[in-house]
């Protein structure tokens, strides 16, 4: 980084409000966080336990922080409720027409569902990892504290150099946690395996350096429940810790959060403020909280192998899941009552490497949509031009040359705190390089595919001359 300040770390907390305007009814710090001390404090707001929105206030020495933040909370609510709604938006707010879909978990003020709502299917939670057993054990205990009446959770142990996560599930956790194992590196790959070993009609999906709300799981859960035809559910992911610069570069970019509107992409009825829809896939969800329809994920072939982290194609395994779903038909929700802390990167090269993976994601996930998909190559190309437009937006440089400001992340999506010239950079960099690294990843995953069908016909040879050899043998001694 440059000679220009370096954002102030902030304390990170959560606040408790009995109605937009009523008292505080709780103040703690996030989950397994540290106490909250003077200075500035990043606090997400619940409505009677509901997720409703975040602020950033300055609490200094001697004031109370709960009441320093309610006040900004109430009027950050108040302007929330004016707020014009998206398309998307509206669909959720579900009128009469459409109430075959099924009560939202959002129509009660505390989160939960509504009486007479269906209970949410058997659920498969998949956690996919690679030698973190450390934050896999933080991960799992918030996942066994679940209020879902009835899950498993599978540990998928993605090209393992060394025992310590198998160690960790089957010691600590023995038979309250699957351990599977998949030697061929790559996120999307592991997730097809959990996928393969999941029983539950739906599977949810989040990673090894999260914290679940314990109301994480039925929230993501329930709308399938109450719309047999929705085929995806993604979820709210706030930072756990805003300590370093890089943590709250990342969160003020945008992070992993989708804001708190509840919102239904429906490809029958596309959202007419999104013109870009439904390659926009971004703004659908992120890879950490998200749950699919089992069935209707394996209709749509899974999650590509040649795309996600571990591979040449940096990302977008996720992305292409979504509007995979989409384009086989199925409705996509997004709601925050599903909530993970997600525990950010804390290092600037972590940084560097999260913009340029994301760059390369984005146009990895666009590439294997195409190669897979090709009947939406017309659609894509008639949204290209806005499509680049809207690149250069979320990836440009904003504020100072290396990202100094006030240190304080904007509010989601708004993209109004500094992002330096050298991220902008490499996530354009990521963006040329993604259709050469999915081509690279396609070309791993086939020769893997071809070597592994030579094992097996040379292995299935073996076992035939064997067997011919016993009978042969048997023939002689009779």
């Amino acid at each position: 980084m440059s000679s220009t300040p370096a954002p102030r770390p902030l304390s990170v907390a959560e606040l408790d409000l009995d109605a937009p305007d009523g008292p505080v009814l709780g103040f703690r710090p996030a989950p397994g966080g540290p106490a909250v001390v003077p200075g500035d404090v990043y606090a997400l707001v619940r409505l009677r336990g509901r997720p409703a929105a975040t602020v950033v206030g300055t609490v200094a020495e001697g004031e109370d922080p709960s009441e320093v933040l309610a006040a900004l909370a109430r009027r950050r609510l108040s302007e929330t409720a004016t707020a014009p709604r998206s398309d998307a938006e509206r669909r959720a707010e579900r009128p009469a027409s459409a109430r075959r879909e099924g009560a939202r978990t959002e129509d009660r003020a505390d989160g939960r569902a509504p009486a007479g709502t269906p209970a949410p299917p058997r659920t498969s939670v998949v956690v996919a990892t690679r030698e973190r057993p450390e934050q896999l054990a933080r991960a799992l205990d918030s996942l066994l504290a679940q209020d879902h009446p009835d899950f498993e959770l599978i540990v998928v142990d993605n090209a393992p150099r060394t025992s310590g996560t198998h160690e960790l599930v089957t010691r600590t956790y023995t038979d309250r946690v699957r351990y599977v194992r998949e030697d061929t590196p790559g996120l999307a790959t592991a997730h097809n395996t959990g996928l393969a070993a999941a029983e539950g009609a739906v599977v949810a999906f989040t990673d090894d350096d999260v914290i679940a709300d314990p109301h994480w799981l039925t929230a993501l859960t329930e709308p399938f429940a109450a719309d047999p035809g929705l085929g995806c559910v993604t979820g709210l992911i706030l930072p756990a810790r805003l300590r370093t610069p890089a943590q709250i570069l990342l969160e003020s970019h945008g992070g992993f959060a989708k804001g708190f509107a509840p919102r239904v992409y429906d490809p029958a009825h596309p959202p007419a403020d999104e013109p870009l829809f439904p390659f926009t896939a971004g703004s659908f969800g992120s890879g950490a909280n998200m749950a699919f329809r089992a069935a209707a994920l394996r209709r749509a072939g899974g999650f590509d192998p040649a795309t996600g982290t571990g591979t040449a194609a940096k990302g977008g395994d996720d992305l292409y899941a979504f509007v995979a779903v989409l384009s086989a038909g199925f409705r996509l929700r997004y709601t925050s009552q599903a909530l993970v802390w997600h525990h950010h990167r804390d290092t600037w090269q972590d940084l560097r490497n999260q913009a340029y993976g994301y760059g390369a994601g984005l146009t990895a996930y666009l590439t294997a949509t195409l190669v897979r998909s090709p009947r939406l190559l017309p659609a894509l190309l008639a949204r290209l031009p806005r499509g680049l437009a809207h690149a250069r937006t979320i990836t440009a440089r904003r504020g100072d040359e290396d990202g100094g400001g006030d240190g304080v992340p904007g509010e989601h999506g708004t993209q109004r705190h500094p992002w330096p010239r050298s991220l902008s950079r490499l996530e354009r960099r990521g963006m040329l390089y993604g259709p050469i690294g999915y081509a690279k990843a396609r070309a791993t995953a086939r020769s893997a595919a071809r070597s592994a069908a030579r094992s097996a016909a040379r292995s299935a040879a073996r076992s035939a001359a064997r067997g011919q050899a016993r009978r042969e043998k048997g023939a002689t001694a009779r």
